[in-house]
Formats: C-alpha cells, sequence, structure tokens
C-alpha cells in the first residue's frame, strides 16, 4: 500500500467557485496537493461536505450558496479572508448551462441566468478578491470558459455566448489589474463530469473518436491546467486563454 504523503503548506490560499464535483472538484484537488488551501463554494451543501471530506478538513473548506448571489460572493470572501487570512488564487468554475436548443426563440430570462451565473459572478468574485487581498498583495485569477465559447456551439448558443464573455472578462481584467494579478483563462472541450453528461452519455467511444487524443477529457486534466496558471511557472502569462481540448481544434468544428 503506497502511503499518502501531506504535501508541505505552500502558504497559499484559493477560492475555487463551483467547487464541489466535476472540473471545479478537480481543480481543487491539484491545488491542494500542491500544499494550498483551499475554499470551495456550491449549491449543494451535502456535496460540498463530501468535497471537503475528500479534499481534507485540514487543508479546504466550503461556504454554500448560488454563485450570482452577491451577498453569496461576499460571505465567501470573507469567510475565507477570516480562516486564511489571505486570498491568492480565484478560480472562477461556476457555471450553469439550462436550456438546449436554438438561440432564436429562446427565452431572454433564461439567456439572463445563464450570463448571470457564468459572467457577472466571475466578476463579482474577482472585484471582492481583488480588493480584500490582490489589489496589495499579487495573485492569479483562472476563470474556466469553454470551447463552446471559441466557436459557433449549436444547441448550447446561450452558454456558448457567455463562454465567449468570460473570454474577454479575462483580456478586460488582465490589463487593469497587471502588474500584480495574473488573469487567464482555461477553454476545456468535453469533460466527463455529470454537467456534460448529455453530451457523450450512451456514446463514449463514439464522441472520443472525433479526438485526436482518442478519449474525452476528465477533471485532473483541467486541474494540472489550473495549477500551472496559478504557479510561477506561468509567471510571464496574463490575459491568455489556454485550450485544453484534446486536439479536438485541429478538425473542423468541434464534437
Amino acid at each position: 500500500m503506497t502511503e499518502h504523503v501531506t504535501p508541505a503548506d505552500s502558504g497559499k490560499v484559493a477560492l475555487v467557485t463551483g467547487g464541489s464535483r466535476g472540473i471545479g472538484f478537480g481543480i481543487a484537488q491539484a491545488l491542494v496537493a500542491r500544499g494550498d488551501r483551499v475554499c470551495i463554494t456550491g449549491r449543494n451543501e451535502d456535496s460540498l461536505k463530501e468535497a471537503v471530506g475528500l479534499l481534507g478538513a485540514d487543508r479546504a473548506m466550503a461556504v454554500p450558496g448560488k454563485a450570482h448571489d452577491e451577498a453569496h460572493q461576499a460571505e465567501a470572501v470573507e469567510r475565507v479572508m477570516a480562516a486564511y487570512g489571505r486570498v491568492d488564487h480565484l478560480v472562477n468554475n461556476a457555471g450553469t448551462n439550462p436550456v438546449f436548443g436554438p438561440i432564436a426563440d429562446l427565452d431572454l430570462s433564461v439567456a439572463r441566468k445563464v450570463f448571470e451565473t457564468n459572467v457577472i459572478s466571475a466578476l463579482g468574485f474577482a472585484q471582492l478578491t481583488w480588493a480584500a487581498w490582490q489589489q496589495d498583495n499579487g495573485g492569479t485569477i483562472v476563470n474556466v470558459a469553454s470551447v463552446a465559447g471559441l466557436s459557433a456551439s449549436p444547441f448550447v448558443g446561450a452558454y456558448g455566448i457567455s463562454k465567449a464573455a468570460m473570454v474577454n472578462l479575462t483580456l478586460q481584467l488582465a490589463h487593469e489589474m497587471a502588474p500584480g494579478v495574473r488573469v487567464n483563462a482555461i477553454a476545456p472541450a468535453v469533460v466527463k463530469t455529470k454537467f456534460a453528461a448529455a453530451l457523450y452519455e450512451g456514446r463514449e467511444e463514439e464522441a472520443a473518436r472525433s479526438y485526436p487524443l482518442g478519449r474525452l477529457g476528465v477533471p485532473e486534466d483541467i486541474g494540472g491546467a489550473a495549477a500551472f496558471l496559478t504557479s510561477e511557472a506561468s509567471a510571464w502569462i496574463t490575459g491568455q486563454t489556454l485550450v485544453v481540448d484534446g486536439g479536438i481544434f485541429l478538425k473542423a468544428g468541434v464534437s
């Protein structure tokens, strides 16, 4: 049996929104594995408790709430500052995609919900972490976008438009927050999570054949990218969108 080795404390703290499962949890795992302390957020308190148990209660905490709720945003930042005294890294991962179909007849109230959760909440968290710590002490922000924001994305158009906005939000924040805070984005293709299950469930082998690397993504793939973009190894990178897509953009269109 391999002995579990607790990594040395890096002294750094990260806030990961939408971190109870899927990509967000994969990112939180990667940051904890290198020695960071992490605060995760999410809507489901039970899922958050389970995630904290897996991450380690000595290295992780959770704040339940809805990402678009400004009171929740403020509470999350206040609690991480109270618990750890700093917030070096912000990962804006919380997202929603409640509709599947053409945007020509999309209910505009649904479009507003998508933007509130996927874009406005990210800006809100960025403003709060900037004011609480990063403006004076530096740090990084990673926005989880999507390849859906880099090309036409049939049937998930509202989601794609919101993720395109996340890419531009990354540029704006990177420009305004330099030189102390680096801001980058990650644009994944299909990653095997509950959130994306409708895109591959029941036909995973078929979907994977579209990818030059021969498989769909897993949360650990995005966790590795986020760990890089929040590390000194990426110290001269800001305002960029790192496409993590298994090579799908080498082909015409996105699966």
